[in-house]
């Protein structure tokens, strides 16, 4: 049975599916999701937790030998199957549908799952898991740019908090989409607030409070060919705790809007025009630093730093060799246009 987001606490509060899967691109909310089954799986005495995580080298009998086995140390397991790519192949797929034929007893599977493609939705293991009826199927919506500063207020009321209006479109401007960041930024609010209120100048404030080391400012830096100011950023991103997959989602967001602005002037669309159509929107005090930065490259090799940020993301999740912070480094010196230690431009 598929679920949204919203109706899932509800459900859990009946008796639990013995399969939950939770799909989509939104990273905070599927992790929100994740989170309220793990709590509502612990109230009902799985209190013990196994995590599998099925990379390209995973053994797919351990998930049939978790499913048969009896626990050692509790009654009831909770089994984390994590399936970064949304591609489990032939074995994989074989594994969940043995599973799901016989569900364990006392076992909840818990399936993390990206946003799955069309093509992907027609295969015989993901209709199993859209239409078996033991299976609760979580499907997990981005917030879009017209819902961000409703989510904004609703997320400041469940902390108890009001806010303005403009107080609202201002969060929403300055998080560009990344609920990661608003979530972030709402608790940082939650420390200025007076009275529980949320005014203009508070979120102003919350801005120059963390302007130091900011992700934005980081953009900003390696935009405007700051090389060096913006490794010292990144370093201080690093030792504030600040979470790799909020600064390269924010670096990966910039590149796929420079690859598209640099494609667009390759064949012949004025700058201006271009920016004009962007989506989502380009604000005017932004243009002259990407306009600075489109200058360094090709769409090409535009395109190529797009490949290398993916590249990033496959460390993060540790399912390529290379220290992320590192290639975060790379990265942001590429988009600064320091080529020092750099493939040459392809």
């Amino acid at each position: 049975m598929k679920l949204s987001s919203a109706q899932l606490p509800r459900q859990l509060k009946d008796s639990l599916a013995p399969v939950y899967v939770v799909s989509g691109d939104e990273p905070l909310l599927c992790q929100e999701a994740c989170d309220a089954i793990r709590t509502a799986a612990r109230a009902q005495g799985f209190s013990e937790r196994q995590v599998f995580n099925a990379d390209a080298g995973f053994d797919w009998n351990q998930l049939h030998e978790a499913g048969a086995s009896l626990s050692l140390f509790a009654e009831k397991r909770l089994l984390e199957l994590r399936i970064a790519n949304g591609k489990p192949g032939d074995k994989g797929a074989a594994a969940i549908l043995e599973y799901l034929a016989r569900p364990a007893e006392d076992n909840l599977l818990l399936i993390d799952l990206p946003k799955l493609d069309a093509a992907t939705q027609k295969s015989k293991w993901a209709k199993a898991l859209l239409d078996a009826p033991q299976v609760q199927f979580v499907q997990v919506w981005p917030v879009d740019a017209q819902q961000l500063p409703q989510w904004i207020r609703q997320r400041l009321a469940q902390a108890g908090l009001a806010a303005s209006q403009e107080a609202l479109e201002l969060i929403a401007a300055r998080v560009e989409g990344n609920l990661l960041a608003a979530a972030q930024e709402i608790e940082k609010l939650k420390l200025l607030a007076e009275n529980n209120q949320i005014s203009a100048d508070t979120v102003q404030a919350a801005v120059a409070d963390s302007a130091r080391f900011d992700v934005f400012g980081l953009l900003d830096a390696a935009l405007a060919g700051q090389a060096a100011h913006a490794l010292r950023m990144l370093e201080g991103l690093r030792g504030e705790g600040v979470e790799t997959p909020v600064i390269l989602w924010a670096l990966a967001r910039e590149l796929r809007q420079l690859a598209g602005l640099a494609q667009q002037y390759a064949q012949g669309v004025p700058l201006e025009k271009a920016f004009a159509q962007a989506r989502p929107p380009i604000w005017e005090k932004r243009r002259p630093l990407l306009a600075k930065a489109l200058q360094r490259y090709s769409a090409t090799r535009w395109s190529q730093l797009l490949l290398d940020a993916q590249l990033i993301d496959a460390q993060i999740k540790g399912q390529a060799e290379g220290e992320p912070w590192n290639g975060l480094a790379r990265l942001a010196l590429a988009i600064a246009g320091q080529r020092l230690g750099l493939p040459p431009e392809r």
